[in-house]
């Protein structure tokens, strides 16, 4: 099994040595978002990872910290109102990469509920979707989160 953390997997996503689906779309201060590091079977799925290597939120420095509830704020909106999610999930759990970052997980109305909250992370491969469908939802995230 690949260590996410030796060397750091958000480290390399920040300073744009890893690209994920999506790539970066989008900066706050001291916060990059980016599409999720994996296969998903949702459209949208993206996380916001700290520039600073922190454990976890706690870690963060007090602007830091205040900026990332703004931020997921603005996403999580974005998400409803660009693809048309109907809600939007935030997962801070950090047990496999130990570098501060938050999932924000769309919810549609035609998201079967065996992929509702925390299930999606255990969606069964035949559930991933395609990666063009992926970059398509980033790309118009992007869009929206640049103006």
């Amino acid at each position: 099994m690949v260590d996410v953390n030796e060397p750091c997997l958000g480290c390399a996503i920040t300073r744009g040595e890893h690209r994920p689906v999506g790539g970066i779309l989008a900066r706050a201060p001291g916060l990059v978002l980016h599409g999720v590091a994996g296969p998903s079977p949702v459209p949208g799925w993206v996380v916001i990872s700290s520039e600073q290597h922190a454990r976890a939120w706690y870690e963060l420095d007090d602007a830091t910290s205040r900026e990332l509830g703004a931020f997921a704020a603005r996403v999580m909106r974005a998400q409803r109102e660009v693809l048309g999610a109907e809600h939007a999930y935030a997962f801070a759990i950090g047990d496999v990469l130990r570098h501060c970052h938050l999932h924000l997980v769309p919810r549609f109305a035609g998201t079967p509920q065996r992929l509702w909250g925390r299930a999606v992370f255990d969606a069964p491969p035949a559930d991933h979707l395609p990666a063009e469908a992926l970059e398509a939802a980033a790309r118009a995230l992007a869009a929206a989160l640049s103006g």
